[in-house]
């Protein structure tokens, strides 16, 4: 079964905080996504595999660990989750990065898939799907079926901000898949929107508001 994993580490509460104020401006929201990537990313990757090794220091030689080789992928789902990638990448630069395509219909709430380019080892990978919000969970449960029909069993999903009901969402169709939030919100209002949440985080990442 996947787990459930809330990030309540103070950095992570503290920036949530100020992601979540609409006097927050478009540089400094980018950089708080960013950051906040880079503090989660930390988590996610907490039980990766080490192997021992020796190596030489100025004094003497030492043993010590070194991570085992696991191949890792992250995969933002477009556009908002273009924001996540930096953070993540500054703690895991091997990574190799895929991207997902999808739209959530304005009348229907429903995922519309448009894009998909997965690296071509994928099925070899963990992927880390990462998207800021989690709302009807629409988006994030077609994103892990396309990693899924690619191949790859082994999916983290990394959201900053979630509903309920995305986290129903993902946990009855992909019971498999763990989930990593920072916070988990009230509810969603009648246009699919998370309570209170933080508004459209792909307008408040690229401006376009």
């Amino acid at each position: 079964m996947g787990r459930l994993i809330i990030v309540e580490h103070p950095l992570v509460q503290h920036k949530i905080s100020l992601l979540r104020d609409k006097n927050t401006g478009t540089k400094e929201f980018r950089e708080l996504v960013q950051e906040l990537s880079t503090l989660m990313a930390y988590e996610v990757t907490r039980d990766l595999p080490l192997c021992d090794i020796e190596v030489e220091t100025p004094v003497a030689k030492a043993k010590t660990k070194t991570l085992e080789g696991k191949k890792l992928a992250i995969v933002p789902i477009l556009r908002a989750g273009l924001g996540m990638v930096d953070g993540m990448m500054s703690l895991i630069p091997s990574a190799r990065i895929g991207h997902i395509g999808l739209y959530r219909d304005p009348m229907t709430l429903k995922p519309v898939d448009y894009y998909s380019k997965l690296p071509p080892d994928v099925s070899e990978r963990d992927v880390i799907i990462v998207d800021p919000m989690l709302a009807t969970g629409g988006s994030a449960v077609e994103a892990c079926r396309i990693v899924k029909e690619a191949g790859c069993m082994r999916i983290r999903l990394v959201c900053l901000i979630a509903a309920p009901e995305g986290i129903e969402a993902v946990s009855k169709l992909h019971p498999d898949v763990d989930i990593f939030l920072a916070a988990v919100d009230s509810h969603l209002n009648e246009h699919g929107y998370i309570v209170p949440g933080l508004g459209d985080a792909g307008d408040r990442l690229f401006g376009t508001k």
